[in-house]
């Protein structure tokens, strides 16, 4: 069977008839045409192709006990057969609600929605309503979903981006208010002395500031010390709040990617791996300032509702995966993250090629820089880059391993070493016909943007 006649370039030409773009996700298209899965178990994703992988994606760092697992399927199996979702409260919100809670110490209150978009979104119309300022300040090139005010400068580039001491603004979506863009701070990333210039220039009128201690379109580099700290004094000097995006970063600690701070977020936005492998949002922190959601209050701040949110499917689902992942499995898969990161440092050292790797805890992310990137100017990634990095990820794809499409890869924990030892092998050996490409003057790759 050829390309053109496989089952999944059929099914996508079915697909472009009725979806814009042939996909409802934006992150699931590519060259040719998407990969179709058919079934998954544990950490390896089967298509319809009958190929099998491993999967290094878990959903975009969702699944933090990969594909099916079987106490998962079991606890979601009998919820289903009791119901999916009622115009009732059910036991296990309050189960979830008191566990997660318990894992942080800044975690007072908790509330359910349904993606890592909506947290955000009521993150920060909580601080709005809280704090009764209209302003939010964020880093530059941070991703938090799509909501017109959290997406502002996610895309930034060289020709639009500005001076680095004022970063422009940025809209992501064609038609964004200009309202929304002025009432967006743009700070950089780990720059503490510019960011805190910039804040003081709206001291009076900033509800939050959004952060994310291990930021994907930054870098993948952790957040300093020094930066979280002087964030939280200015904050809580000006009467702002500090807001910690960690829909992704949860799975990096037992407590999530905070605990590695001697301060703690006013509001936190949580999401991926606490739905169990279903959609879900949350959003937790102080009890006075969760408090806006309260509809028993004499004047209810922030009124609040959603059809799906806590339903009983992610809640039972969630809070079986989250109780899997306790303090042993947390330190073994950043153990293993350790690993992967240290191998792929050994493999770019091997094959001399300008590269490097980032990330922490249980996640990585390969860069074709010669250096670390400090903040999202230096992690811009330029065509050319583009270009080696899509050669490397149709390389993975042709060994049977996939990667995000930036170079990204979550770990799970259903891996081992020996997934480790296959993904920093294919890694090495692409590499290699890269160097080699570029070496005997072969600047382009092909029309899909492989090599063999």
């Amino acid at each position: 069977m050829t390309a053109a006649t496989s089952k999944s370039s059929i099914l996508y030409e079915r697909a472009l008839r009725v979806l814009p773009g042939g996909v409802s996700r934006n992150a699931a298209l590519r060259q040719p045409h998407p990969l179709y899965a058919q079934k998954a178990q544990g950490c390896y994703v089967t298509d319809i192709e009958g190929v099998r992988r491993i999967d290094f994606t878990n959903n975009m760092a969702s699944l933090i006990h990969g594909h099916a697992h079987p106490v998962i399927v079991e606890a979601v199996t009998r919820q289903l057969q009791r119901g999916t979702a009622f115009a009732a409260a059910t036991e296990v919100e309050v189960l979830c609600a008191e566990h997660i809670c318990a894992r942080a110490r800044g975690f007072e209150k908790i509330r359910f929605v349904n993606s890592g978009t909506e947290a955000i979104m009521c993150c920060l119309k909580a601080a709005r309503a809280f704090t009764g300022r209209p302003k939010i300040a964020k880093v530059e090139g941070a991703y938090h979903g799509i909501y017109d005010y959290a997406e502002v400068s996610q895309t930034a580039k060289p020709s639009n981006w500005g001076d680095e001491r004022l970063p422009n603004r940025i809209p992501v979506t064609h038609g964004t208010p200009q309202g929304a863009l002025d009432d967006v701070v743009i700070i950089p990333y780990n720059d503490s002395e510019t960011a805190l210039a910039l804040l003081d220039q709206h001291k009076d009128s900033l509800a939050a500031v959004l952060v994310d201690p291990l930021p994907h379109r930054v870098g993948l580099i952790p957040a300093s010390n020094e930066f979280i700290s002087r964030l939280r004094q200015w904050t809580t000097a000006h009467g702002a709040l500090l807001v910690f995006d960690e829909v992704i970063t949860f799975r990096s600690e037992y407590g999530g990617a905070q605990q590695w701070y001697d301060v703690r977020p006013d509001l936190t936005a949580l999401g991926k791996i606490i739905g169990g492998g279903f959609p879900v949002g949350a959003i937790t922190g102080r009890a006075d300032v969760m408090n806006v959601f309260n509809p028993l209050a004499e004047k209810v701040l922030f009124p609040h509702s959603g059809t799906f949110s806590a339903n009983p499917i992610t809640m039972t689902a969630g809070l079986v995966a989250m109780e899997l992942f306790d303090k042993a499995a947390v330190a073994r898969l950043n153990q293993l993250g350790d690993q992967a990161r240290h191998q792929l440092d050994e493999a770019i050292r091997c094959v001399g090629i300008p590269a490097c790797v980032t990330g922490r805890g249980s996640m990585f992310r390969l860069h074709f820089k010669a250096q670390e990137p400090r903040n999202y100017r230096q992690a811009f990634v330029g065509a050319e880059e583009n270009r080696l990095m899509k050669m490397l990820l149709e390389h993975l794809n042709e060994n049977h391993i996939m990667l995000i499409s930036t170079g990204t890869g979550a770990l799970s924990t259903p891996m081992s070493a020996s997934e480790i030892d296959v993904l920093c092998e294919a890694v090495r050996r692409g590499l290699e016909k890269i160097k080699d490409r570029l070496s005997n003057g072969h600047p382009k790759s092909h029309a899909t943007g492989g090599f063999s």
